[in-house]
């Protein structure tokens, strides 16, 4: 797994417990829905840098909407 999706997931709430057997473990109830949110503001700051990286009006335009339509999707405010 990747190191950022386990270290989202420990932020989350799920804990690794590899000498049980037993993997991730966790409140799921409470921790899964953390997890997407972080996940999802994850992929947001990812947007948000390619903003700054912009070099002209289209593409700011452009990366303006994937961030709007991010948003709406997962249904994340600000």
């Amino acid at each position: 797994m990747n190191e950022r999706i386990k270290l989202l997931a420990e932020q989350a709430g799920f804990q690794y417990i590899k000498d049980e057997g037993i993997g991730w473990a966790g409140n799921y109830n409470a921790s899964l829905p953390k997890f997407a949110q972080l996940i999802v503001a994850e992929c947001l700051g990812i947007v948000d840098d390619a903003e700054r990286g912009g070099s002209n009006d289209i593409w700011d335009n452009a990366v303006k909407f994937i961030r709007r339509d991010l948003q709406e999707h997962f249904g994340v405010e600000e």
